[in-house]
């Protein structure tokens, strides 16, 4: 079971990423993944906001879409943080525990 720490220390490290370009990965529904790059834009009590990059010539206003920190918590929702110091990724949370990938916070926070 998921407590309330986890939820916080989730929360608290995308507050520190404020501002970091990322890469979002999200689930739609059945067999429905989306992948867009954006920034974070801002972080509240139990959401948090991206500003996507326009990706085509068709949106000429900014889109932001907002997710929960359970979405990232469950998985359906994944993110990269791309670091500026040397231009690197690390990835925050992904669904590949067994292939050596971070999946933690705690493990983020030691290379950022």
């Amino acid at each position: 079971m998921y407590g309330q720490n986890d939820l916080s220390k989730i929360k608290s490290s995308l507050t520190d990423n404020v501002g970091h370009k990322v890469r979002l990965t999200a689930k739609k529904g059945r067999k429905q993944i989306v992948t867009r790059e954006g920034v974070i834009e801002s972080t509240y009590p139990s959401i948090f906001t991206v500003k996507l990059d326009n990706q085509s010539e068709f949106f000429t206003s900014e889109q932001r879409v907002s997710y929960s920190y359970t979405d990232v918590l469950t998985k359906s929702v994944e993110l990269v943080i791309y670091t500026p110091q040397d231009g690197t990724d690390s990835v925050f949370f992904d669904r590949a525990d067994d292939e050596g990938v971070m999946t933690d916070v705690a493990d983020m926070e030691e290379i950022v």
